[in-house]
């Protein structure tokens, strides 16, 4: 009973700190383009350039990150100094606008903030397990998505009294309520042997797998998997500082006020969609969820051509909620299915992460250049093109992971092959 009462108030705590690390774990995401375009009046190209570094310094860390998470029993701690750190990071942007700073500031954010994904996924299967994973990580990305959403509304009234730099105010609040809601999460219900994806317990070295670069050189559909996230990144990242810019290129006081309405508007779509892979994923398949998340890309990258109306592009921006929110319940499940029993979960999120983000780092340079060169249509046009590479890739070459991981389950207390061995074969 005591352990049932632990997984219920841990799934209260989870909860909340979903809700409250929405906007803490991105930083200021796309309101540093609004920002530095308006308020600092760098141009598309400086932009990108800055925010490719950042992502290049996560780069650097994600892999080591996931590797913390699978050794470290004091995943919550590390999770509250990861949140710390991006928040410091971000409210010293004000005071230090010029280049260098705005460099350092974010690399160090970017680096702190790759904690994030592998320590949330840890801790929720670390107590619930993998037979309710899905509908958990289902859930975490519901509470993820309210959190944006709200928070982006706040931010979009606010700027419209206080301007740009409120954003910096909202995050600091938001970041004070995710470490309450970290350490509430209790430590005796996280069985850390099973968060980094051992089937079994209390069985010692036996189940010492192959490292992170182990894995990704032997399971064959990981590293197809790696490649389509890539190239989802490679083209999703830069779209939404792109529309940010376009509409503040027209009001520049309602450029904040407006990047606020296409996140709430893709946000308020992302819930349902969690909540539908969380429910249905199991049932219909990983791949499909997956694969119509890289589908959604290039159909979004056509239609922000089609205007430049704030109401149109607020309205395509829908469709980011159904890809992303897609793509944020089906990844770690995905992870998860490949490295069953391996005991290397966190580390395989880490290195898939990091093929992640050299995608979104390329991302916004290459948007940043096209646009620079050839205007805001081609652009979104090439975004979505490469999108559309990846969806042949992940139809033609990614098998349908939920059969992998039933292959790679074993009896307890005997010794089997792993799910990333059996997908080499």
């Amino acid at each position: 009973m005591a352990g049932n009462v632990d997984q219920g108030r841990a799934g209260r705590a989870l909860d909340a700190a979903n809700f409250f690390l929405a906007d803490v774990r991105d930083g200021l995401g796309p309101y540093l383009a609004v920002y530095l375009l308006t308020e600092q009046h760098w141009d598309e190209a400086r932009i990108g350039l800055v925010m490719s570094i950042g992502t290049l310094a996560g780069i650097v860390a994600q892999t080591p990150a996931g590797a913390l998470v699978d050794a470290t029993r004091a995943k919550r701690l590390v999770t509250a100094v990861a949140a710390i750190t991006v928040t410091i990071a971000s409210l010293a942007l004000p005071l230090f606008p010029s280049f260098l700073p705005v460099v350092i500031s974010q690399s160090l954010a970017h680096a702190a903030a790759v904690v994030f994904p592998p320590a949330i996924a840890a801790v929720s299967l670390g107590i619930f397990g993998h037979s309710a994973f899905t509908r958990r990580i289902g859930r975490n990305e519901t509470f993820n998505h309210a959190g944006n959403a709200v928070a982006a509304g706040l931010a979009g009234l606010s700027a419209c009294w206080f301007g740009p730099t409120v954003v910096f105010y909202l995050l600091g609040a938001m970041a004070v309520a995710s470490l309450a809601s970290i350490l509430a999460i209790p430590e005796e219900a996280i069985d850390h042997d099973l968060a980094r994806g051992l089937h079994d317990t209390g069985t010692g070295s036996q189940h010492e797998q192959p490292s992170g670069l182990g894995v990704l050189l032997t399971c064959r559909p990981l590293l197809v998997f790696a490649i389509c996230v890539t190239l989802f990144h490679l083209s999703n990242a830069a779209m939404l500082p792109l529309v940010g810019q376009k509409l503040a290129l027209q009001d520049k006081n309602m450029g904040t006020s407006l990047m606020s309405a296409c996140i709430v508007a893709a946000q308020l779509v992302m819930v349902p969609f969690a909540m539908l892979v969380g429910a249905r994923a199991d049932r219909w398949g990983h791949k499909r969820f997956f694969l119509a998340a890289l589908l959604i890309l290039p159909v979004r990258g056509t239609l922000y051509t089609l205007s430049d109306n704030p109401f149109w592009l607020v309205g395509v921006q829908l469709l980011d909620g159904v890809g992303a929110g897609i793509f944020g319940a089906i990844f770690p499940v995905i992870v998860a299915d490949l490295m069953r029993n391996t005991g290397r979960f966190n580390v395989a999120q880490g290195a898939v992460i990091t093929a992640q983000s050299i995608g979104a780092a390329l991302s916004t340079t290459l948007g940043g250049f096209v646009v620079v060169g050839a205007g805001y249509s081609a652009a979104f046009v090439t975004l979505g093109a490469v999108a559309a590479i990846g969806a042949v890739v992940c139809l033609f070459a990614l098998p349908e992971t939920r059969q992998i991981a039933d292959a790679g389950r074993r009896p307890q207390g005997k010794t089997a092959a792993s799910a990333s061995a059996i997908a080499a074969e």
